[in-house]
């Protein structure tokens, strides 16, 4: 009987995918390659087949999660309408407090904090690419704003500015018990579109 081929990148998924409440329950600096291999079912030194060490575990999880974000990002934005709703939905992962979102927001959080801790050039690769879709979908929603004269031409300088602000806000979240994401994020785009929406009396 020949030897079943086992595709690694799908079985890394699969290990990773298994262990996604494991972030969630124990958080990211208290979990264990022993607890990884026990959530997929196999051995501690399979896990090692199959990662270097805990934190590429963790990156695994994290690339999979972000590449759902991005999917249903692209997906639930073909129902908005306005190019401000489209801004406000941009916004989303940073205002929602829904139970579901946080939890996502809060893995999110440990994992820059292993960023932030380790040069690992791959986790500041991929963070590069996370940036750049985004950015490169907030541009496509500002053109687009101009080009239904919903907005004044100017408006595609903003794009970099509403990145950095976006950013900003997850850190003061991060960081404050207290911050009202959605309030500052509600009052900041109000503001900006009072400057940049095209007025019938212009």
């Amino acid at each position: 009987m020949a030897p079943r081929i086992v595709d690694k990148e799908q079985k890394r998924k699969e290990i990773a995918i298994a262990s996604f409440e494991l972030i969630h329950n124990v958080g990211i600096k208290k979990m264990t390659v022993a607890q990884v291999a026990i959530a997929a079912g196999i051995g501690k030194g399979t896990v090692y087949e199959y990662f270097e060490s805990k934190d590429d575990v963790v990156f695994e999880i994290i690339s999979i999660y972000i590449q759902e974000y991005h999917d249903n990002f692209l997906k639930t934005i073909e129902d908005v309408k306005t190019t401000k709703e489209k801004v406000f939905h941009f916004f989303k992962f940073v205002v929602d407090d829904s139970s579901e979102n946080l939890k996502q927001f809060n893995s999110y959080k440990e994992y820059l904090s292993i960023v932030l801790s380790d040069d690992n050039h791959a986790m500041k690769k991929f963070n590069t690419t996370c940036n750049n879709f985004f950015n490169n979908q907030l541009k496509k929603f500002i053109k687009e704003g101009i080009e239904k004269k919903e907005l004044i031409p100017e408006a595609i300088n903003l794009v970099d500015g509403l990145m950095i602000f976006e950013k900003g806000m997850a850190l003061l979240k991060m960081t404050q018990d207290d911050f009202d994401s959605k309030f500052f994020c509600e009052t900041f785009i109000n503001t900006i579109f009072d400057l940049i929406e095209v007025k019938n009396d212009r």
